[in-house]
């Protein structure tokens, strides 16, 4: 039987002052963490050179730990707009680093990462970090959360592309009826 390759998921908590990162690989359908750290464009004044500085920092982590595929957390709208659209323009120069390297990127909204690692939408990142810490049987919880969000974007990928199609939805009764004819008498 030929041996299938490994999956690995390079998993992404974009932000403009600490960005984090997480690479899991899927062995025998089960996943490892193998690497995790952060980058820190904060150290910047600049947000030009904080956007450079992640780009560069995104491709070194790519061609250094070669993953097959990129997750990022999508950025949630808050009350601050220029905040949101600073972080949208840190996320487009982490994913223009992966789609330069040949990677299919994959966007996850933040209530969805949550729900797949703790099966709450709203939980908090510590509840996210503990969850990890014991799902991996981790020593202790990452001192830096957006380490442990990185590495639940990358689990959150790998549930979703292991989720079962759902069955049809219905809009109403009436559709119900009509797409199942031999179940009402």
């Amino acid at each position: 039987m030929p041996e299938t390759k490994n999956l690995k998921i390079l998993g992404i908590d974009p932000g403009t002052r600490v960005t984090g990162y997480g690479l899991v690989e899927i062995r025998s359908n089960k996943p490892v963490i193998l690497n995790t750290g952060v980058i820190r464009p904060g150290k910047f004044d600049d947000h030009y050179q904080r956007l450079k500085y992640l780009h560069e920092r995104a491709l070194h982590i790519i061609d250094q730990y070669k993953p097959d595929v990129m997750a990022l957390e999508a950025p949630f709208y808050g009350k601050n707009v220029q905040s949101m659209l600073k972080l949208g323009r840190a996320q487009g120069v982490i994913m223009a680093a992966g789609l330069y390297r040949s990677l299919t990127i994959y966007e996850y909204a933040p209530l969805l990462v949550k729900q797949s690692i703790t099966g709450m939408g709203r939980a908090s990142k510590e509840q996210v970090a503990y969850f990890l810490k014991q799902l991996f049987d981790l020593d202790e919880i990452p001192k830096d959360l957006d380490v442990s969000d990185s590495v639940a974007v990358a689990i959150c990928h790998f549930l979703q592309q292991n989720k079962p199609a759902g069955k049809k939805e219905y809009r109403n009764w009436n559709d119900y009826i009509k797409k199942n004819p031999g179940k009402i008498k």
